[in-house]
């Protein structure tokens, strides 16, 4: 029997609108080399730009459409001058409200250097870096308990609250360790290990995390506990890549821990993202809208590509489905295969060894990438 998942799709603002289209091409490629399952794509604007031409941020009928789906692929937020009265980004509501209104409490964001990608950490290359961030994403500074006071004008204080609960931290820590028992371990020893970060040396709230993933690291005999304070770790992370396995960390550390492992791949462009729950999935490149670069056919699609294989390592994880398993195994073939030959890659990877390469448009990329899927 074929499975058909609904895949939710939004392009969003700015290069969203230019790598997801790739994403979406890449994995019809995948999926035409397979058989045992289907997609049903349907897509929906979003974001800054669709808000300044119709005072919405999405269509109504956008948010039933990802209660029913399988999966949602998700582009980028952000275009100049869409501000919503209250001075917020339009569009960011959408995102925020997707990871806690599905409660997508697990944000994934994997951090593998690919032959043929020079790091931008010296002495560091492909067997020093593959590591996963597993970030708590429906708590701790981003909760929605915030605000300002205003008197006479005058800005004079604002509150941001902070909230770690034991059901969060208890379910987030969990993922992490079932996630690296399906792992091959950390690549400097071969370790299955799972790293806590937090700044319990001042913090309650870090306390509380931390006692916690002792109490869940008791059922794991098999995978070594370590524990790091999150400024220190912003400096062993880049020192010693080779060390960590699975790291798992609150919402708003998490956030930047993950944003600065990208230096060790890359850049921001090599850099995928999930957003999931127990029912729920949401794929998306860490990147932003990257307004500067929108519409030159200069962005770098391969976050938003391996987004989209993670999406299937989800589906095929939730479903048992094999024939998921495969074809992601494909696409990173392909885009290990396309980055290896060194000769076809987007202006933000021609750097380095790499500076005398001429750039790849967007689109280029997708089709060499493509290409090596319908070849192998």
């Amino acid at each position: 029997m074929t499975l058909t998942y609904k895949i939710v799709v939004f392009p969003g603002d700015g290069v969203g609108r230019e790598v997801v289209p790739e994403t979406v091409k890449v994995l019809k490629a995948a999926r035409d080399t397979v058989t045992g399952f289907d997609f049903d794509f349907v897509e929906f604007p979003c974001g800054g730009k669709y808000y300044l031409e119709s005072g919405k941020e999405w269509p109504d009928e956008a948010w039933e459409a990802c209660k029913s789906s399988d999966a949602v692929l998700f582009g980028a937020i952000g275009y100049p001058g869409a501000v919503k009265p209250n001075g917020v980004l339009a569009g960011i509501d959408i995102l925020l409200g997707l990871r806690f209104d599905l409660d997508l409490y697990a944000n994934l964001r994997p951090a593998k250097l690919f032959d043929g990608v020079e790091s931008r950490i010296l002495d560091k290359g492909p067997k020093d870096v593959d590591f996963m961030v597993v970030r708590e994403n429906t708590e701790g500074l981003y909760v929605p308990i915030r605000g300002m006071l205003s008197r006479g004008g005058v800005d004079e204080l604002a509150v941001d609250v902070r909230v770690i609960t034991r059901k969060g931290t208890e379910r987030i820590v969990r993922y992490a360790f079932e996630l690296c028992m399906r792992r091959n371990g950390a690549p400097g020893d071969g370790k299955k290990r799972v790293t806590c970060v937090d700044k319990s040396n001042v913090l309650d709230g870090c306390r509380f995390f931390r006692k916690i993933y002792d109490e869940i690291a008791e059922g794991y005999g098999k995978v070594q506990r370590d524990y790091v304070y999150v400024d220190a770790m912003t400096q062993w992370m880049i020192r010693a890549p080779e060390h960590y396995d699975v790291v798992v960390t609150s919402n708003f550390q998490g956030d930047i821990l993950s944003d600065l492992s990208s230096v060790l791949i890359g850049g921001m462009g090599m850099a995928p993202s999930a957003n999931v729950g127990e029912r729920y999935g949401l794929f998306e490149p860490v990147h932003g809208s990257a307004p500067d670069i929108a519409g030159q056919r200069k962005a770098n699609p391969i976050g938003s590509i391996l987004s989209g294989k993670m999406m299937l390592e989800w589906l095929a994880l939730k479903h048992g489905d094999k024939a998921c398993e495969r074809t992601a195994a494909k696409i990173e073939e392909a885009v290990s295969s396309v980055l290896s030959e060194e000769n076809i890659r987007t202006p933000d990877l021609c750097y380095g060894k790499y500076s005398g390469v001429t750039p790849s448009t967007t689109s280029e990329v997708g089709d060499a990438i493509v290409e090596k899927i319908e070849k192998s």
